[in-house]
């Protein structure tokens, strides 16, 4: 055949001409894709599958190496909806084009996953999860603010532990939802309600467990936001342990329950008394102990001086011991007057609890078959009570019964 100006390449220049052009194209760099797996098989290289188009017979050839199966937060199976983050590559060996693989995510809840990633760190690049921002809880808090829906079991857990652990502590309750797509924005004023009413010195954010997804107002960016500009502490109890949270993430602390969360709060009364105690042996072992090393000191002295100057030595090792005693006598009293202060204290709180106190000034105890009456949903009509006064008690039936209406907007 007779030249005609045409060039002839070789097969690899062809290869080589369309890996240039793939590579050269940005949008293959970095691509994400969704399908269905329809072919998965393992090598000693990697994994190779192939990603289907469910509107079409499409088909996507896909690898993912060896050395990247461990970053795989899902590793895709046949039949299976993915959403897949690769790179396109010419395949020379059989003149095709693969996705090189680098992360793999169920589709659907792998978007989801995918926000919440990009979301987090954009957080974590502002520092709102370092470990040095958060604050410490105060020790002895007097009135603390729960954040959480008045329906949820997490309310009742968590008045009760409260209650147990520290009887003279205000809770306030600032009402919210904890789920749905209105949750972020009425969690968010629910903790600005409490800043703005400005007595708590904590907050505790909390809802009863759920699943995963119930969870997804406590990944929301309003509520991060809201808890780390919140001036007092936060101490999230949101009812599950395997999952954290972005809210758990930015909390000054994360306990895996609301009642977790309570008893991190504050202190028992117990633990401050058994505190109290040990103080108390330390001090006492204390004076013993010095007092033992001043007569050690005496006695060596007295061994290894003569008469005349252990005379004057003793004299001055008298007014030193005496000096030390009045000193040691001044700080007993001072501690001991403080120790009956915070009995006195215990004394008068234990006072104020004691319902006998409350029946001396007029009011009664409400009882059937020896059981406590605490609210009138636990009557009906036709009970017989048994109201009990500081100087006797009554029989009575019910005829009606009537229930209060409690406004539970705002507590």
């Amino acid at each position: 055949m007779g030249d005609r100006g045409l060039s002839a390449i070789s097969v690899a220049g062809v290869s080589d001409y369309l890996e240039s052009l793939i590579g050269e194209d940005v949008r293959l760099r970095q691509l994400w894709i969704f399908g269905e797996v329809s072919s998965c098989k393992p090598h000693a290289v990697g994994l190779f599958f192939s990603l289907k188009d469910s509107q079409t017979t499409d088909l996507l050839d896909c690898v993912v190496w060896k050395n990247g199966l461990a970053q795989l937060q899902h590793r895709p199976e046949i039949g299976q909806q993915v959403l897949l983050l690769g790179t396109v590559r010419l395949y020379r060996k059989r003149s095709g084009y693969q996705l090189q693989v680098v992360q793999c995510l169920p589709f659907g809840d792998g978007l989801k996953a995918l926000q919440r990633q990009k979301l987090e760190q954009r957080l974590q690049a502002e520092g709102l999860f370092d470990r040095d921002r958060k604050r410490p809880l105060p020790l002895y808090p007097q009135t603390i603010a729960v954040v959480t829906s008045p329906q949820a079991a997490a309310w009742g857990d968590i008045q009760r532990s409260l209650r147990q652990r520290s009887p003279g502590l205000k809770v306030l309750l600032s009402p919210t939802l904890v789920q749905g797509d209105q949750a972020p924005a009425a969690i968010a004023t629910a903790i600005a309600r409490v800043v703005a009413d400005g007595r708590a010195e904590l907050l505790i954010l909390a809802r009863g467990g759920g699943a995963r997804e119930d969870l997804e107002c406590f990944d929301d960016e309003q509520v991060v936001r809201a808890i780390a500009t919140c001036p007092i502490p936060v101490v999230t109890g949101l009812g599950h342990e395997q999952d954290e949270t972005l809210a758990d993430r930015v909390a000054d602390w994360a306990a895996h329950t609301p009642t977790a969360a309570a008893i991190r709060s504050v202190p028992a009364w117990t633990e401050l008394r058994q505190a109290w105690q040990q103080l108390r042996q330390r001090l006492i072992h204390a004076q013993r102990q010095q007092w033992q090393d001043y007569r050690r000191q005496l006695q060596h002295c007295q061994t290894r001086l003569g008469w005349p100057l252990l005379q004057r030595r003793l004299q001055q090792a008298q007014h030193q011991q005496q000096s030390l005693r009045q000193r040691l006598q001044q700080a007993s009293r001072l501690q001991l007057a403080q120790e009956r202060q915070h009995l006195d204290h215990l004394q008068e709180l234990l006072a104020i609890l004691n319902p006998e106190s409350v029946l001396q000034r007029g009011y009664a105890l409400v009882r059937r078959d020896r059981t406590l009456i605490q609210q009138v949903q636990d009557l009906q009509v036709g009970d017989r009570l048994s109201l009990q006064w500081a100087d006797g008690t009554a029989g009575v039936c019910v005829e009606t019964v009537t229930a209060a209406v409690e406004n539970q907007s705002d507590r």
